[in-house]
């Protein structure tokens, strides 16, 4: 969870390649703050760029993360609450769920932005540490707010550890510890009318984190498809920048003018 007071402001990027069609840029800009100490949300506002076809705002999300419990403990759950207000068009692919596969993203921007979701999205947040590794499991639960929609599934799972988990006792740029490198696998599990593998796509990918000392941070991870309904390749990159004590400013702010 983001540290209470605090605001990260996110911009990532997913190049996706796209057979049988366009090869596509999405993006999305993320506000995350750290509302308590067990609870944080964010706002996503998406878009997206299809080549020789347009760009488009796709819409936007809600999301919560809480807590569940106050210490640390072997796993650490956390739950994870989210309303999506996108289109058809929307392609950041942030996580895969139910039979989301390459072709549905085949169809020219005009035709695809006609189609409106209002979806809720669960997760399960598992996470456990151990010698300097972070591993994480994310179960992932969606259901599409139209009565005739079925709930869909889905998973993510990863591991991280920086090169080195003994800081330097110089402020460093380079220094091995501000490096995090990790793999990360996900995909979708079908939905509740046709559950399992069947017209699924699945992705597996590094991840390699850059965290400098002016507070800013750079992320890239490169995946790859791992069967004939995936995209064949997938690049995300991201740059955030954390504002520390931003709820405590804007409460002087405001206490000041009173």
């Amino acid at each position: 969870l983001e540290e209470p007071g605090n605001l990260e402001v996110e911009y990532y990027s997913n190049f996706g390649t796209q057979r049988g069609g366009n090869d596509f840029h999405a993006f999305w800009l993320e506000f995350e703050y750290g509302a308590t100490g067990w609870w944080t949300t964010e706002l996503y506002l998406d878009g997206q760029t299809t080549f020789n076809d347009s760009t488009i705002f796709t819409g936007f999300r809600l999301e919560n993360r809480f807590r569940l419990l106050k210490h640390e403990h072997i796993i650490n759950p956390a739950l994870y609450f989210e309303y999506e207000q996108i289109n058809g068009a929307d392609k950041i692919m942030k996580e895969v769920e139910g039979h989301d596969i390459e072709s549905e993203k085949l169809d020219p921007n005009g035709e695809a932005r006609r189609e409106h979701k209002h979806e809720l999205e669960f997760k399960l947040l598992l996470s456990s540490s151990f010698k300097g590794w972070n591993v994480a499991v994310n179960p992932i639960f969606t259901k599409n707010l139209s009565p005739s929609e079925p709930w869909e599934f889905g998973y993510a799972w990863g591991a991280s550890r920086p090169l080195a988990l003994k800081a330097s006792s110089k402020r460093c740029t380079f220094c091995r510890e501000n490096f995090v490198a990790g793999v990360e696998m996900y995909g979708g599990l079908g939905d509740a009318d046709s559950p399992g593998l069947h017209e699924t796509s699945h992705y597996l990918a590094p991840v390699v984190a850059w965290n400098l000392p002016s507070d800013w941070t750079l992320r890239f991870s490169p995946g790859f498809g791992l069967n004939d309904n995936s995209h064949r390749f997938l690049l995300r990159w991201g740059i955030s920048h954390e504002f520390a004590g931003f709820g405590q400013m804007i409460a002087h702010l405001f206490g000041g003018n009173r």
